[in-house]
């Protein structure tokens, strides 16, 4: 199965179209988008999925999810704030259409999700969140398999766009060495003949999670799908020590929302990017 993971606001649905449709059988492939926070009102959700549907050229994506747990007003313009809701609902009706096989959402905190369940006992079927060695939110993705919630990791090398690099990140991390940098991930690389990279990934896996790592460079797309080995318990447990609840996504300021209020990783990272 191959996972394909996109957005409306990544504007690149067309082109991902014309990738689907490249000889392999729709079912082999895991079509995810998500829902901008603009189009969270009950009456634009169905018209929020018709939209990437028609670019994607498929009568159904495998997975909608809400982007971030803020609403922002209605239109076309993608960032002013306004508090409405009722997406969840509007999302399950989507889903008796048939043009959505499950719903999930993204960026929750695990208070976020706690009162999703409670306030409308709708189980979402994976929640996608950043995490790599240096933020493992163990406990959090603990919870989250106990309620049977599948996690989606992005950023699974930490973030390591030069965008990030330019507009700052705090001092606290700034000095952090890169995941695939760390003599702990070359020295287990190395056992298993593999690159850093595909060690990071499938630490993820091994995990139970899915990994969602981004390149356009051929040759890292074909080692990034060379990571799917087992690594041993040992090793698993030389990764584990590397977490130092370092979040480098977090869009807090921008959104004027407090994202990922009762999450690891708040201490010590920057507020107003996003991944």
């Amino acid at each position: 199965m191959r996972l394909i993971d996109t957005a409306r606001i990544y504007n690149i649905e067309e082109q991902v179209g014309k990738g689907i449709k490249s000889g392999i059988s729709r079912e082999d492939i895991f079509v995810g988008t998500k829902l901008w926070c603009n189009d969270y009102h009950p009456k634009d959700v169905e018209r929020a999925v018709d939209d990437p549907l028609r670019d994607l050229d498929t009568p159904y994506v495998d997975l909608l999810l809400m982007y971030y747990p803020c609403t922002f007003k209605r239109g076309a313009d993608r960032f002013p704030r306004d508090a409405e809701g009722r997406v969840i609902r509007a999302m399950e009706d989507v889903i008796k259409s048939g043009k959505v096989k499950a719903i999930g959402v993204s960026n929750f905190s695990k208070g976020e999700i706690e009162t999703l369940l409670e306030k409308t006992g709708t189980v979402p079927a994976v929640h996608q969140m950043e995490v790599h060695p240096y933020l493992q939110q163990k406990e959090f993705n603990k919870w989250l398999r106990e309620q049977g919630i599948h996690v989606v990791q992005f950023s699974p090398l930490r973030n390591m766009n030069d965008f990030y690099r330019q507009t700052g990140w705090s001092k606290e991390i700034a000095h952090m060495k890169r995941v695939i940098d760390q003599p702990i991930m070359k020295a287990i690389a190395e056992k298993y003949g593999k690159s850093t990279v595909q060690v990071a990934l499938a630490w993820g896996i091994n995990s139970g999670r899915s990994v969602i790592p981004k390149s356009v460079v051929g040759w890292q797309v074909e080692q990034n799908l060379e990571s799917d080995f087992e690594l041993q318990p040992e090793d698993m447990a030389q990764i584990s020590i590397l977490d130092a609840k370092a979040r480098f996504n977090d869009p807090s300021l921008d959104y004027e929302w407090p994202l990922y209020s009762d999450s690891e990783g708040i201490d010590g990272t920057v507020k107003g990017r996003t991944h």
